[in-house]
């Protein structure tokens, strides 16, 4: 059984969707203390959870500053997940801007860069350094191209990883389609008429949720023997017919 009893964990992009369901599952498993990070306040959002073992911080993943000052003021921790990334600015390849194109690939590959980075040093023996990436990496589609080239980017970085700074444990989870906030930029119509091509497409026959992204996070976590790993978590969306919104 997955136990993180003791353990203290760091959640960056822990105030919604796939990292909110990540920081509970980690407190049902018995972790001593989440530090849930972002930028936005989770207050509303963790008032469910025990005051007493969640603690809460700012941070900017396309700021230094920011993510070195997080790790400052932890003593040491066990694992840390990285599931952040900036709002993408989808479009065709040739009309899109270099600086939406940076922006993205320098808050998502370079902010989860930086967090491994800074935490690193101070995560106990037996700990665990988790990305988050998408389908994207290797299912790409019309006007995906930078998330693509990131993700893609992010899950090389995490076996490079896995060999450097082995005996710490890195890995990452590729999500599928997940009902959580990373589809805020569609419409409510355009979201159920999502939801119901994933039933009547994907393998499993539903969309995927915030708790089965956790389960997938405690379960690196927690086994020892699992570094370098890219845990596709997706339903089966390879093998369904790509989606168009």
């Amino acid at each position: 059984m997955a136990d993180l009893s003791g353990k203290t964990v760091v959640v960056v992009g822990g105030t919604s969707g796939m990292g909110l369901g990540s920081v509970r599952a980690a407190l049902a498993a018995g972790a001593a203390q989440v530090i849930v990070a972002g930028r936005r306040s989770a207050e509303i959002r963790v008032a469910e959870l025990p005051a007493a073992k969640v603690q809460q911080a700012s941070l900017d993943l396309m700021d230094e500053s920011s993510i070195q000052s997080l790790f400052k003021n932890v003593a040491a921790l066990d694992h840390l997940l990285v599931t952040a990334s900036p709002p993408a600015a989808p479009g065709p390849f040739l009309a899109q801007r270099f600086r939406d194109a940076e922006s993205f690939m320098r808050g998502k590959f370079f902010g989860s860069w930086l967090c491994a980075h800074h935490a690193a040093p101070i995560i106990r023996p037996g700990g665990s350094i988790t990305f988050l990436t998408g389908a994207a990496s290797i299912r790409p589609t019309v006007g995906s191209s930078m998330v693509t080239a990131t993700f893609a980017a992010l899950e090389a970085l995490t076996q490079a990883l896995a060999v450097e700074l082995g005996p710490l444990r890195v890995n990452a989870i590729r999500p599928g389609v997940i009902d959580s906030d990373m589809w805020n930029f569609l419409d409510d119509e355009a979201r159920e008429r999502l939801r119901k091509r994933v039933r009547e497409t994907f393998p499993v026959r539903r969309v995927g949720s915030i708790e089965d992204i956790g389960h997938a996070a405690l379960f690196l976590m927690t086994n020892p023997y699992v570094t370098g790993t890219i845990l596709e978590v997706t339903g089966g969306e390879p093998f369904a017919e790509p989606l168009k919104f």
